[in-house]
């Protein structure tokens, strides 16, 4: 494994007018490690993974993947290295106007590295790792139930074989048991193409499931990592509530002061 970090966020720091949304967050994902990020809603973790892909750009601070500075990159250079990246969205985000096979398909055809016979051959056996049969290929999303669509976002995730995947809560709105089949998917599926893996999620049994490391964004700084073993005796009242659900704690007083 190389020294150099898959991902490396260096004092990472976006606001939104006077709102601090990132403050300074420092982070390194090392080729081949799970990580996910935890924390509430509006802590900063879909706006940590939007910075990344260049959807919104940090005020300051450092984003480098493998080592090249993405902060200022060229448009296209930009693109190339986000070739590296698949994505598990967290609506899934599947194009209701195109059959399944070319939703998970998609970014093959997009980038013309394939005609769409050899696309479409991909895409089926991309859907039958994540445990779905050919025939769902031809189906149209809306005829798929939540968790087939959730697997249909996960086979296009990994149809290029990326290096690095993202997921973007990706157990929102499956029940518990479809919930444990995903998670056993992501992890089977990054071992498999040998990938990175950087998770964002408030479901505690994600966290367990997929996580190598772990990380947690409180009012927008870091205020917590470690391995996955440590998370259940951390020493911190923050995390110590997040992952136990508990109505009462550090976490609740603020927000019954705002």
């Amino acid at each position: 494994m190389s020294d150099t970090a898959k991902i490396s966020l260096k004092a990472l720091r976006k606001t939104f007018g006077p709102k601090v949304v990132l403050d300074s967050i420092d982070l390194d994902v090392l080729a081949g490690e799970s990580m996910v990020i935890i924390g509430g809603s509006g802590s900063g973790k879909s706006v940590t993974l939007k910075c990344i892909l260049g959807l919104l750009i940090p005020d300051s601070g450092s984003i480098k993947i493998d080592g090249t500075e993405m902060i200022g990159i060229s448009g296209a250079k930009r693109k190339e290295i986000l070739t590296k990246f698949g994505m598990l969205f967290q609506g899934g985000a599947l194009f209701d106007s195109l059959p399944v096979w070319e939703n998970v398909a998609f970014g093959l055809l997009a980038q013309r590295l394939y005609d769409r016979k050899d696309a479409q051959e991909i895409a089926i056996e991309k859907l039958r790792r994540v445990g779905l049969t050919p025939d769902v290929a031809f189906l149209n999303p809306a005829e798929l139930s939540g968790g087939m669509q959730k697997r249909v976002g996960l086979a296009r995730a990994i149809a290029a074989d990326p290096d690095i995947i993202f997921f973007d809560e990706p157990t929102t709105g499956l029940d518990p048991i479809m919930a444990d089949v995903i998670n056993e998917l992501i992890v089977e599926c990054v071992k498999d193409v040998g990938a990175t893996a950087l998770t964002i999620t408030h479901d505690m049994a994600s966290v367990r499931k997929i996580a190598d490391h772990v990380s947690m964004i409180y009012h927008g700084k870091m205020i917590w990592a470690g391995k996955k073993e440590d998370i259940d005796h951390s020493g911190n009242e923050y995390i110590e509530q997040f992952i136990n659900g508990k109505a009462e704690g550090p976490i609740k007083m603020e927000i019954l002061k705002s």
